[in-house]
């Protein structure tokens, strides 16, 4: 039923900071009834929403759905007795608002997601392929480095079993892959990128990181470097993972928790199977940082 993530919303204590930030990641941003929204340039689609509050915190997460699935979600939801509910405080009420098993508001969304803005082709002289006759690679990277989409979102969650069967048997998520059982939990909604959603075993709920897609690996290095020239810390990169297979680069937002550039994914199909791995989240690269893995949101009231 879902097909995607639309976009995930923070409370954070200062909104001039988060829009100073979110800008330098390489996103646009905007004003809205009190909100700070941002989005991929040429993507008329919200991917970020920040409310101010007193401590950054989970907000909430917003997902569209498949078209002519809004009444199945209404006969799955009265069927398991989940009821709606209000939209939060700083959201738009736009959908169906309901909560999920660590009480996190979801928003899902009766639309379309927005096309990404069209990125060139990637020609490569790799394997054995040769495909960039005639031209230098170096004199073209530099023409498009900034994000196309938000692909991923990971939560924090201390009963990741219950979380994942409310978004698999509830909203149609599926279970991509896992690291060590119960400990990362990979969903995709569908043939297309590996996940878009995902949970990270945890004392108690926050959240962890948002992935945006951006068209090359060198996108990444160059805006990991545009991130570092003005101030930003240096954070966990470049790599490539093991479970998705993506190039990533990872910088660490100003409340804890983590933003990432990625770019070549694997992409599931129906006849993807999900396995149960013990792997580093890391194929090749520097070890991640101790605090990678750290909750630093605090617990709920």
């Amino acid at each position: 039923m879902i097909s995607g993530l639309h976009h995930y919303a923070l409370e954070v204590p200062d909104l001039g900071v988060a829009d100073d930030f979110l800008r330098d990641f390489g996103l646009e941003t905007s004003e809205k009834d009190g909100a700070l929204l941002a989005q991929c340039a040429g993507r008329s689609q919200e991917q970020v929403r920040m409310v101010e509050g007193a401590t950054k915190r989970l907000h909430h997460m917003s997902f569209t759905l498949r078209p002519g699935a809004l009444d199945t979600v209404h006969e799955v939801l009265e069927r398991s007795g989940v009821p709606l509910i209000e939209p939060p405080d700083g959201a738009d009420e736009a959908g169906l608002w309901l909560r999920d098993p660590d009480g996190t508001a979801v928003q899902l969304l009766d639309t379309e997601p927005a096309p990404a803005r069209a990125v060139g082709e990637i020609l490569v002289n790799s394997g054995a392929s040769r495909q960039r006759i005639g031209s230098a690679m170096w004199k073209q990277v530099t023409d498009d480095v900034h994000p196309s989409r938000l692909g991923h979102s990971l939560l924090f969650t201390p009963q990741p079993a219950a979380m994942t069967a409310f978004y698999t048997d509830l909203l149609g998520l599926q279970v991509s892959d896992r690291i060590h059982g119960d400990f990362v939990i990979f969903l995709n909604a569908g043939p297309g990128d590996h996940h878009v959603f995902g949970f990270i075993s945890s004392t108690h709920p926050g959240f962890h990181h948002s992935s945006f897609e951006v068209p090359s690996i060198d996108a990444i290095a160059l805006s990991a470097d545009r991130m570092r020239a003005r101030g930003h810390d240096a954070g966990w990169g470049l790599g490539r993972h093991t479970i998705g297979s993506n190039f990533f680069h990872y910088t660490r937002d100003p409340w804890g928790s983590w933003i990432e550039w990625y770019s070549d994914i694997d992409q599931v199909d129906e006849c993807w199977v999900a396995g149960d791995w013990d792997v580093p989240p890391h194929l090749w690269g520097a070890p991640p940082p101790e605090t990678f893995l750290s909750n630093l949101e605090p617990r709920r009231d």
